[in-house]
Formats: structure tokens, sequence, C-alpha cells
């Protein structure tokens, strides 16, 4: 258990040091402190937004830090380095004290100014979502929790864990000591869910020629032979594949055009089915016509073989008998053959 106690002695002594330097180091816009043990000694590095207070004239608060630091923790050749905050509106910690600091300058009553502008600061930098809590006696003797959001901020997962920064701080009012807590989103978080799309490098052509120009056509004309024994197989199976892509098309054509059908509006399928009632009945009367003229040719012709019958039949009568036949008696007339012609209608 000693290891583990010396390990526990170690963080508390951590943490008291950064408790102390910054109540020493007040109103200075302080962001972190960091203790790194070196072989010669304990380093001290300490971010601040005006880093000039912190120095003091002549490095006179520097030198009052150090002693204090020997004296109440025993460390024996500290070293304070100070760096300066670039861009102090993206930091939790020097929000809050700005917030903690006009509070305890002006009081209560100016709150909600505060707190906005304070909101405004933070969103201006570039913050993705900003959210400050005041709790306390404010505006009033009853104790209540102002919150101030804006923009897109997350409250669990990895992400709030890992790249959302929190900040706490108090500020002590006549009625009361009011909480105060910061919580920013910087611009550089990375999200589970953002998506980001490269685009393709550019082309670039190359002119080939001589001897790689002479290899790359034979190449091309072995890679065509290659493909000359494979494009029966594949014309059969385009063929079919055409053939199932004909009929789908002509199924979806047949379906449209029924859907077209049953849209389209009455007035129009009555005007056509009019127009098709006229073309039906002129196609009638062109077909009455045809028959016609043809039963009147076939008439014709029916009277002009009755006549070269009749011619004929004339021709071949016998004539009278001579010698010792009767005077009274006489033979009839010789009967003209009846002729038949039937009339064939189409």
């Amino acid at each position: 258990m000693a290891i583990e106690r010396k390990f526990v002695a170690q963080n508390v002594k951590e943490f008291r040091i950064k408790q102390y330097v910054g109540e020493q180091l007040s109103r200075v816009g302080l962001s972190s402190i960091k203790l790194q043990r070196t072989p010669l000694g304990d380093k001290i590095l300490i971010r601040a937004s005006r880093p000039g207070l912190v120095v003091g004239r002549a490095g006179s608060n520097i030198q009052k830090l150090t002693e204090a630091l020997k004296t109440e923790f025993n460390l024996e050749n500290p070293q304070i380095e100070i760096e300066e905050v670039q861009n102090f509106a993206l930091d939790a910690n020097i929000i809050a004290e700005m917030i903690a600091n006009s509070l305890e300058r002006f009081g209560s009553a100016r709150f909600k100014g505060v707190g906005h502008k304070a909101l405004q600061d933070v969103m201006n930098a570039g913050a993705m979502g900003v959210e400050i809590l005041l709790s306390g006696k404010i505006p009033s003797q009853r104790a209540k929790t102002w919150r101030f959001y804006q923009g897109y901020l997350k409250k669990c997962g990895d992400v709030a864990v890992v790249w959302v920064d929190v900040a706490y701080k108090t500020a002590v009012l006549k009625t009361g000591v009011v909480g105060i807590k910061v919580s920013i989103m910087p611009p550089d978080t990375k999200l589970p869910d953002t998506i980001l799309v490269k685009q393709p490098d550019p082309a670039t052509l190359e002119e080939v020629t001589g001897a790689e120009a002479a290899l790359l056509e034979t190449g091309v004309q072995e890679g065509l032979d290659g493909l000359e024994g494979v494009d029966g197989v594949e014309g059969s199976a385009e063929t079919g594949a055409g053939e199932a892509k004909g009929k789908a098309r002509r199924k979806q054509g047949g379906a449209d055009s029924d859907e077209k059908k049953s849209r389209a509006p009455r007035k129009k399928r009555e005007a056509k089915t009019g127009e098709k009632k006229d073309e039906k009945k002129d196609d009638l009367k062109k077909d009455d016509a045809k028959k016609a003229e043809n039963k009147g040719e076939k008439q014709e012709v029916s009277d002009e073989v009755a006549e070269d019958v009749a011619a004929a039949a004339g021709a071949s009568v016998p004539s009278a008998p001579t010698g010792d036949a009767e005077p009274d008696a006489q033979e009839p007339d010789a009967q003209e053959p009846e002729l038949s012609v039937q009339k064939t209608e189409n």
C-alpha cells in the first residue's frame, strides 16, 4: 500500500498547488495550470490571456509566487513559465472568470446583459455551440437557474467527454453565492457523423512514342484477339437479355397506355369514338361501291356469253327434207335450245 499512498499524496499535492496559484492569480484570465517534474526541479506552466499581469513590474509577481511555493509546499527549485492564450473566447475557464468578475462588479441586476455578451463573444470566435448556466439568487431572493445557449452542443457520449470544454466558477454577491457553469464546443470538434468527400485527382495525359507505343499497340491487339472467341457467347447472352428487356418494355408500354386511356378526359374519348364510327361508315360505303362495280361487270359478261351461245345454236339447225315425204306432214319447227345462265352474286 506504500506505492498507492505515494501516488495519492502526489496528486493531492498537485491539486493544492493548482488551487493556490489560481487564488493568487485572480483577474488575469487564467486558463490552465500544469505541473511537470524535471531533473532541475518542478516546472509550473501557466496559460493566461493577460500574461503581463502574471509577471508584474520587473517580474515582482513571479518572484513572490516562487518564494510562496517554496515555503508552502517545500518545492526545491520551482520554475514558472507563462504562455499566452491566443483565442481566449474559446476557453471555458476564461469566459467563466469574466462572467464572475462582471457579476461581482455590476451586481445581479445586469446578469442578462452579461450572459448574452459572453454568449455572443464565444459564437463570434467560431464555436459550434455554447451553454452558460447561472444558478443562485438572481435577480431576486428566490434561487433560480438561468440558461443561455446557442449553436450545437453535445451533452453525452465520447464527444462530450473529450471535446467539450467545461468550467465552473463562483461569484460572491451581496445576495449570496452564484454558481457559473460554461460549456463550449470548439470548431475543430470531430463528430462521428461528419462525412468528408474527397475530390479525385485530375487526370494527366502523357504522349507515348517510340518503343513504348509499339508495345502498347501489340498488347491492345492481343487483347482484341482474345476477346474474339468470347463474342459469340456474349452475343447470345446479350440477345437473350435484349429480348427480355423488350418484353418488359412492351408490357410496361401496354400498362402505361391503359393508364393513360383511363386518365383521358371523357370528351376526348367521345371525340375519338366518333371519329372511329365515321371511318367505319366510310369503309362500308367504299365496300358497297366496289360490290356494285363487280356485279355490273359480271352481268355484262353473262349477257355476252348468252349472245354467243344463241349464235352458235342458229348455225347448227338442219335443212327441210326432200323426196317422198307427205306434203301435209310438216315437221315441227326446230326449237331453240334454252339457255340457263345462273347469275352469281358476290
